[in-house]
């Protein structure tokens, strides 16, 4: 008797210690924390040009033909060189306001990498378009008003056409890029949409100006710019946030 006792307690004993295994080895799923988007951050404080450097001139005085003018970035005339974010971003939703002189070309520029082999921002960063379309030669060449503002410069015609206000009244300008994807709206109107990489951008690259060119939309982050097109652009209210 006393030894069929000691089995039975020794067999309830593996029984038990082979279901802390399977516990152990199989432990509950615990539910994953959700990755919360980034807080909104002011890159232009709206009285100097503090987090801003000139294309490729880290650490150099920015040139004086960019300047602050009520609460807003001002540039007062060309050769003056793209000024781009101290900061890199990879997925960020930007806002912005814009406004153009007449007759006046600019952009929003993206994903810029910054090296000395390239010489300008647009040879690696996609452009959401800055333009005078009643005024500017540039919003009647490309397909269909792929060069008009608010579109993605030479590369996808406006989901919403005609988005942008006249010239000397302010738009506000909407950029979203996160896995792999971007959309751009002007005045709370989508006009573009569409991927940052793979097949059906690459096609986009090969039917566009762009085609060819070394660095162009290769990268997944990189440098905001404001473009120098020679023309006089203001820009304000600029706020970022990483998603």
């Amino acid at each position: 008797m006393n030894h069929v006792r000691f089995s039975a307690a020794g067999s309830i004993g593996s029984a038990l210690l082979a279901l802390t295994l399977t516990l152990n080895a199989n432990p509950t799923p615990q539910p994953q924390k959700a990755v919360k988007d980034g807080p909104w951050e002011n890159i232009f404080d709206g009285k100097t040009l503090k987090g801003w450097h000139n294309y490729l001139k880290p650490g150099e005085p920015i040139s004086d033909k960019w300047t602050v003018d009520n609460g807003a970035i001002h540039l007062t005339a060309g050769r003056a060189g793209d000024l781009v974010s101290d900061k890199e971003y990879g997925d960020f939703e930007l806002e912005l306001e814009w406004k153009i002189a007449e007759a006046g070309n600019s952009g929003i520029i993206y994903h810029v990498h910054e090296d000395p082999k390239f010489k300008a921002t647009y040879q690696t960063g996609p452009e959401m378009q800055v333009l005078d379309n009643e005024k500017h030669p540039d919003a009647k060449q490309g397909r269909d008003g792929n060069r008009t503002a608010g579109a993605l410069y030479d590369m996808q015609k406006p989901i919403t056409p005609n988005a942008a206000k006249p010239v000397g009244e302010w738009n506000k300008a909407r950029l979203v890029v996160k896995k792999g994807h971007a959309e751009q709206y002007l005045n709370g109107k989508k006009t573009a949409d569409y991927p940052t990489s793979g097949p059906e951008w690459d096609k986009m690259v090969e039917e566009s100006k762009f085609k060819g060119w070394e660095g162009f939309g290769k990268y997944s982050s990189g440098h905001i710019a404001l473009q120098d097109h020679g023309n006089k652009v203001w820009f304000r209210n600029i706020r970022v946030r990483e998603l």
